[in-house]
């Protein structure tokens, strides 16, 4: 009996002593088999309930729980050592089993892992490697991945750029069956602008051959988004929406709202809100604006085009076409000038925005090549408006009418900004009994205008004036009429946006 004792507490000795080469063996066939990959594991160990060996013979480790735990963990697809590994983990964990360790099949209640990364090559580096489900790997159920504190890098596709990443706070997966999608639900930081984003759907089936290309769709929230780390804009965004697509392009469609839009350049803030779908390429941000639907304060706008780097360039390429075809004049000038709105109105605009990829500020670099008509007109300084009313008296041939005031302004226009200056191929404005056509530049830096055209009245020189002037006048009045107009005159606009001076042109 003594012998047969000893005997069965040497047999459960060795089977305790079996379980962790074994373990250790199967979690690093099961990771490169999977994964395509070579599989680093630094140090495994095993965490098993003191029982007796006899206990553990008899019951064949049936319902007892071992704790495994791993570090330094790296899987360097097929081998390559010229790239960062596809994943790396500071630390896993999960418990097993050991009644089933030796299972066909090894479930897994939950996995759990620290300090994860995960490189995503760009396309044109991944190998092509065909299957993406490799058989011969040790079958196992993991009924829950969670990862904690990782991160998501997209490497660049011209060396040297900083890589696109995402910090990864908290990702719960539910796999749902081999080959198949698994569930998922995410917290993590978006890179820039910075701000938090909380998401939920589907990942996977992971392709091993091509792991950009790994399906990925849902829903999202992102908050608290701080737009001023860029250069010209600020403001608080939140925006929600869904995507779909795969890790290294998607689509993504929804809100987002900026309640304290504004120009870093006026200060002044406006509200901002869109409707949004684009294509965003993945592995360099590049993006691909559809339609985009958006409201400034109360002005209605569309906008497409895209967001791109060209290879060997150090920024991006801004690339858009806006359309705004009834437009709150005032919004848009709150946005872009300091101070108060100088002018009221609707405005009718459609533009081409660029910004090339230069060093420099983007007012410095911005491009602008569109048309625009305002209508309705105002000008909301006094002294402004004033000489606009005098004008439109003495077009109309009544100089002293009190009754003529706060008339309305039309103006239109094509137009090129580029290096902080406006160049008017034309420009035409006029009011009641009046109309100016002009062409020239606004210096936008030194606030200076510089315009030449022609005025033309409905009224006669005489009819412009009251008194004996109006008399005195008459005889000189046919030199002045010319080109269908009571009054034509080659004028001059010079001085600043907010005190422009009018005036007979100067010869250069």
């Amino acid at each position: 009996m003594v012998a047969i004792t000893a005997v069965l507490l040497f047999i459960g000795a060795r089977m305790s002593r079996r379980f962790e080469p074994y373990i250790r063996q199967q979690a690093v066939e099961y990771m490169e088999k999977r994964f395509e990959s070579e599989a680093e594991l630094r140090a495994l160990s095993m965490e098993i309930p003191k029982l007796s060996p006899l206990r553990l013979l008899y019951t064949r480790g049936r319902g007892v729980l071992v704790t495994v735990r791993g570090e330094g963990i790296a899987l360097r697809h097929r081998g390559r050592r010229d790239i960062a590994p596809m994943f790396e983990m500071d630390r896993f964990e999960f418990q097993v089993d050991l009644g089933r360790v030796f299972d066909k099949e090894k479930r897994i209640a939950r996995v759990v892992l620290d300090g994860m990364k995960i490189h995503v090559p760009p396309k044109g580096e991944r190998p092509a490697l065909g299957r993406t489900e490799q058989s011969g790997a040790p079958a196992v159920v993991l009924e829950e991945i969670l990862i904690r504190n990782g991160k998501l890098v997209i490497l660049p596709r011209v060396k040297g750029r900083n890589p696109l990443q995402f910090d990864l706070h908290r990702v719960r997966l539910q796999p749902t069956g081999a080959g198949k999608a698994m569930k998922y639900e995410a917290e993590l930081t978006n890179p820039k602008p910075p701000g938090a984003v909380k998401s939920r759907g589907t990942f996977g089936p992971w392709n091993a051959g091509d792991p950009g290309d790994t399906n990925l769709a849902g829903e999202y929230v992102f908050e608290n988004a701080d737009l001023g780390v860029f250069k010209a804009i600020a403001g608080t965004l939140r925006s929600t929406g869904s995507f779909r697509g795969s890790l290294s392009s998607f689509e993504a469609r929804g809100t987002a709202q900026v309640p304290d839009f504004r120009l870093k350049r006026s200060g002044n803030r406006v509200p901002l809100s869109t409707e949004f779908e684009a294509v965003v390429d993945g592995t360099n941000g590049n993006t691909t604006l559809r339609p985009v639907r958006a409201l400034l304060g109360s002005t209605r706008f569309t906008t497409s085009g895209a967001i791109i780097r060209h290879d060997g360039d150090r920024r991006r390429t801004i690339s858009l076409d806006v359309n705004m075809p009834d437009g709150n004049l005032t919004d848009l000038l709150r946005l872009a000038m300091k101070g108060q709105p100088s002018m009221e109105g609707r405005i009718d605009l459609k533009t081409r925005i660029d910004v090339p990829p230069l060093s420099g500020k983007v007012i410095e670099k911005l491009i602008l090549d569109g048309r625009f008509a305002i209508r309705e007109g105002k000008f909301l300084k006094s002294s402004i408006q004033d000489k606009i009313d005098s004008l439109s008296r003495r077009g109309q041939g009544q100089p002293k009418s009190e009754e003529i005031d706060e008339v309305f302004s039309v103006m239109n226009g094509a137009f090129r900004m580029e290096d902080q200056a406006i160049e008017f191929r034309e420009l035409a404005f006029g009011v009641p009994g009046a109309d100016i056509r002009l062409a020239g530049g606004y210096d936008m830096d030194a606030d200076k205008l510089d315009f030449r055209g022609d005025l033309r009245l409905k009224a006669k020189v005489s009819q412009t004036m009251s008194g004996w002037k109006r008399w005195a006048l008459k005889p000189v009045d046919p030199f002045f009429s010319k080109k269908g107009a009571g009054t034509f005159l080659r004028i001059q606009v010079t001085g600043s946006s907010s005190s422009p001076q009018f005036g007979r042109e100067r010869k250069k």
